[in-house]
């Protein structure tokens, strides 16, 4: 049975690890270098510092993926709304885990006052991130085409949003 969770501090080196794949393999995130277990801890620390929800998909105790959101600019205007990242480990794709985790972050958002959850997709061919976000009612807001140059090819970026609680109509504060 897999568990989603909030993250530990004893999570960070299977979060590296998975996430460095993803840098070194994938197109989900435009990063080429991976970061190091500090830079990732001090990552997770920042999201954690304002509230926000970093969680874990474990089964078994092996790490299999993790989502968490960050505010989507650092202005204070934006303080409700956040975008989300998830990642999975190579064996966990295609099992619905990232819908599942997908759901969590989005209620946890929700639980601490986020309104708008953005999600900034690398690459318009990432079908299965695409399709995981409009799955959980996430709307398609538009394509910023060639903006990321990795694998020796121009990328796509997908931009997609879900509104959450009361959105705009009304004050958040």
């Amino acid at each position: 049975m897999t568990t989603i969770r909030p993250s530990r501090d004893e999570d960070v080196a299977a979060i590296t690890a998975i996430y460095a794949h993803h840098v070194l393999h994938g197109t989900g995130t435009f990063e080429t270098e991976p970061p190091t277990a500090a830079d990732m801890a001090a990552r997770r620390a920042d999201v954690l510092s304002k509230n926000l929800p970093f969680l874990v998909a474990e089964q078994d105790g092996e790490l299999l993926g993790f989502a968490y959101c960050n505010w989507f600019k650092p202005r204070p205007a934006y303080r409700f709304s956040a975008e989300d990242s998830i990642y999975l480990a190579e064996a966990a794709r295609g099992q619905g885990l990232g819908a599942r985790l997908l759901a969590a972050l989005t209620q946890a958002a929700e639980s601490v006052g986020v309104r708008k959850l953005i999600a900034v997709i690398g690459d318009s061919a990432n079908a299965g991130s695409i399709g995981v976000h409009r799955g959980q009612g996430f709307a398609h807001v538009g394509v910023l085409k060639d903006c990321g140059w990795k694998f020796g090819q121009w990328r796509d970026v997908v931009l997609m949003e879900k509104v959450l609680g009361e959105g705009n109509s009304t004050s958040p504060e």
